[in-house]
């Protein structure tokens, strides 16, 4: 008795506990919070946090300095800093320059030259190198029709330094294109009439005003497509690896592919300094960013101010004819290769033929399997970074959370990184038996999944976060005020009106899941294939034809769905940009 009366006499005893004081409210809204902390917390930090403290643990046994001293890795890190290096500097030239053309000048068709530059982002670039392989072969359908075909035995030239440089740049020209697009539209358009009213030529105005405002924008775009080129695996493995120019990215595909789990520490190493290139990449890709932002006027330039005149007979014919090129003729040159008997055969109407396809409704193989694999985990991966991306942006955008905002910046993580460094992280993560469960994900389609939670988080949130601030907050308010308390609004305001946002993120992350490579060509296994390893490795094995098959399927359902986004995106009225291939 004596020990409960001092019990009761201490200060706050008896009054209701920190649960208790809390409103209903703020515990809803602390549950949000917690269940995105887990989301967040198990698939985008917790690997990334294990793969920094395997780099400790290599440093303190010595393995740091073992890889890093050795030959392969020193020539794969030159062969990465090289080609990232090249490849931007080229990509940045052909992105401003398109860029500039379809902003600044009148030319016809900008729209669709718009449409076809950033059409790259919509096919995977594992497929986007085989077209381009297919097209420049000795056996190419497309150089028969024209008559252009190389001896026979003649190596493609894009094996090589040069081709998986031109190929990267090809693929990430649509970054500095996009940067450069967002910093004419800052330039305030009163610069340009004042210097047109002062007798200055288009030549003058561009070198004059135009590019000093642009330089924050191409030195962004230019980082973009480094880091882009970092983590890019398709074109190095299916050019580099032939050609004997070895990456970063595939030098830890063959080790890992050829010594199995036991290399991990070594394979770790190697990420890790993917991983710190690709975040320097970022950071000048950040500063520079932040001029572009600056840059801002009031009055932003909304039509092309100068009119080609003469010069377009010169010029409309030179970009249509290039554009036409790098974006169309490979693809044609993939569906030529899936139409055509076998390799070396000209195609006609004779020869015409749907053999390849058959691999796709075959009952058993690898080919159907990866179908259903991948069709399952995009399907999966959509819904679940949908359902992550809600509470969060509305945490983020509506109750102004701090913590949520920080969630926000490590949601990010996995997608900026390259793809390789989020599943060596994977691995290390879940290599080992589960706690309690006492099983291991290793060589499963769970491990898949995990990575690709984390993987595509941050492209479902784009269009999830731009809707919730498109929407009335008085509309909140006015529920808040009559009493309805945060999950209730989350689910009676915000949910109904974001399914069009919520539709659009979960297919852009569909789309994407749908074709990944980078990241499912370390986590795959017998039975458990993807449709980009399937392509990946048909070709790898010879058989181009159908690699070419699959490929052109999956082109066409990537572009379907590229489509259903757009209109969802349109009804959500949500900003261009939000969708990439819109910017």
């Amino acid at each position: 008795m004596a020990e409960a009366s001092r019990f009761r006499a201490l200060p706050g005893a008896g009054e209701p506990g920190w649960l208790a004081r809390l409103g209903r409210g703020e515990l809803e809204r602390a549950l949000l919070l917690v269940l995105v902390a887990l989301y967040v917390g198990l698939f985008c930090v917790l690997p990334l946090v294990r793969l920094a403290l395997e780099l400790v643990f290599a440093g303190e046994k010595g393995l740091l300095a073992e890889v890093l001293a050795a030959r392969s890795t020193r020539r794969a890190l030159w062969n990465t800093l090289e080609a990232a290096s090249l490849s931007a500097a080229l990509a940045v030239l052909l992105g401003a320059l398109y860029a500039l053309a379809t902003g600044l000048f009148d030319l016809r068709g900008r729209r669709l030259a718009s449409l076809l530059f950033l059409l790259p982002i919509l096919v995977p670039a594992q497929i986007a190198a085989i077209a381009w392989l297919q097209l420049l072969s000795p056996a190419s359908p497309i150089l028969a029709l024209l008559g252009l075909s190389p001896e026979p035995g003649a190596k493609n030239p894009l094996y090589s330094r040069e081709g998986v440089v031109l190929l990267l740049a090809l693929e990430h020209a649509t970054m500095p294109f996009l940067t450069v697009r967002a910093g004419l539209a800052a330039i305030p358009v009163e610069l340009l009439e004042a210097a047109r009213n002062a007798g200055a030529g288009p030549l003058r105005v561009l070198v004059g005003i135009v590019l000093p405002l642009l330089r924050p924008a191409l030195w962004a775009g230019g980082a973009l497509a480094f880091v882009a080129a970092l983590g890019n695996f398709g074109i190095p493995a299916l050019l580099g690896i032939p050609g004997r120019y070895t990456l970063l990215t595939s030098l830890i595909y063959q080790r890992l592919s050829g010594f199995g789990p036991r290399v991990l520490p070594e394979v770790a190493v190697l990420a890790g300094l993917l991983a710190l290139l690709a975040v320097a990449g970022l950071a000048v890709q950040a500063a520079a960013g932040r001029g572009v932002a600056a840059g801002a006027g009031r009055s932003p330039l909304e039509s092309p101010p100068f009119a080609l005149g003469r010069a377009r007979l010169l010029i409309e014919p030179f970009l249509w004819s290039f554009l036409l090129f790098v974006t169309v003729v490979p693809l044609a040159a993939l569906v030529a290769s899936a139409l055509v008997p076998a390799v070396g055969v000209p195609l006609t109407l004779e020869t015409l033929t749907l053999r390849h396809f058959e691999l796709l409704l075959a009952a058993h193989g690898a080919v159907p399997r990866a179908f259903v694999n991948s069709l399952l985990l995009a399907a999966v991966a959509a819904a679940a970074t949908a359902a992550a991306s809600l509470p969060l942006a509305w945490l983020v955008h509506r109750a102004r959370s701090r913590l949520a905002r920080l969630f926000d910046l490590l949601a990010d993580a996995p997608w900026a990184l390259p793809g390789i460094v989020l599943a060596i992280a994977v691995i290390l993560v879940f290599l080992k038996p589960l706690p309690i469960l006492g099983v291991s994900l290793y060589a499963t389609l769970a491990i898949l999944l995990v990575a690709y939670a984390g993987r595509f988080l941050a492209l479902a949130l784009r269009p999830i976060a731009a809707g919730v601030q498109q929407i009335e907050p008085a509309m909140e308010e006015a529920a808040a005020n009559l009493g309805a308390r945060p999950l209730r609004r989350l689910v009676g305001i915000h949910l109904p009106l974001l399914l069009p946002s919520l539709a659009a993120g979960a297919l852009l992350v569909f789309m994407t899941a749908l074709n990944e490579l980078t990241v499912s060509a370390l986590l795959w296994s017998t039975g458990n294939e993807t449709l980009g390893v399937v392509v990946f490795m048909l070709y790898d094995e010879g058989n181009s034809g159908g690699a070419a098959a699959v490929g052109t399927v999956a082109v066409l359902a990537v572009l379907m769905l590229a489509a259903a986004a757009s209109l969802l995106a349109r009804l959500a009225g949500l900003p261009r940009g939000v969708l990439p291939w819109q910017g």
